[in-house]
């Protein structure tokens, strides 16, 4: 959900760019410059020069800037390790991390009046979820080949015809949810907030609402990543 005015789009406007005036636009322009894809790239903007404004050149004894970074990544990964092991770790951390980094900032820049939220929209919740299965499947296939198969027919034989059924149902229905509570989440978070902006003022009547926000967007991140990490762990081990 957007807020009534979306500061990127007062800022495309000065500069004569396309605005759209509906969610998805009739242009080429106008989906190139609709919400959740300007403010897509503002969070990926933020990741890239924070993180180099704050770090600066590395140094053998850290500073703040330093510290904090390294703090979080090695939390990363020693969450990945738990799950995937060393070596599926240390593989996965790249796009696992930045699906990490950047749930949360997609998240909490949508507490702010003015910003929305990319992952308020089921195409950019959609888009990262259909990497993480496609991913999975695909170490699933490295790691085992064709043997891949025993994973979704279960130890009976018997029993093989059904559970294949219900595992590829199963499988396939991870895309909809896995998608669906990020997005549902965050457009639940961004209504809310918009709804006591209007009723109560834009000072401290919202602020509870404002923390809240901010666990959710802490939870919701770590849900979905946890997820597609136990995802790819699920396929990269042995079938039962």
């Amino acid at each position: 959900m957007e807020h009534p005015i979306l500061f990127i789009s007062l800022i495309l406007d000065k500069m004569g760019l396309t605005v759209p005036h509906t969610i998805v636009g009739h242009t080429l322009m106008e989906k190139l410059c609709v919400p959740y894809m300007t403010y897509t790239w503002l969070v990926m903007a933020f990741l890239i020069i924070v993180p180099k404004l704050t770090m600066g050149k590395m140094e053998i004894v850290p500073g703040k800037g330093q510290n904090f970074w390294e703090a979080v990544l090695s939390y990363l990964m020693e969450t990945f390790e738990e799950n995937l092991g060393k070596k599926g770790a240390v593989m996965l951390f790249p796009m696992m991390a930045t699906f990490a980094l950047y749930i949360i900032i997609g998240n909490m820049i949508g507490l702010i009046p003015g910003f929305m939220s990319p992952t308020s929209n089921w195409n950019i919740t959609l888009a990262m979820t259909l990497i993480v299965w496609v991913t999975h499947h695909v170490l699933g296939f490295k790691n085992h080949g064709a043997n891949y198969y025993k994973h979704f027919i279960g130890p009976i034989p018997i029993m093989a015809p059904f559970m294949f059924m219900l595992e590829v149902i199963s499988n396939f229905a991870r895309i909809l949810s896995l998608s669906m509570r990020l997005f549902g989440n965050i457009v639940a978070k961004e209504i809310l907030l918009a709804v006591l902006f209007m009723l109560a003022g834009a000072y401290f009547a919202p602020l509870p609402i404002l923390c809240l926000g901010v666990l959710v967007s802490l939870v919701q991140a770590a849900v979905f990543v946890l997820l597609s990490v136990s995802y790819c762990a699920g396929a990269m081990e042995d079938a039962h």
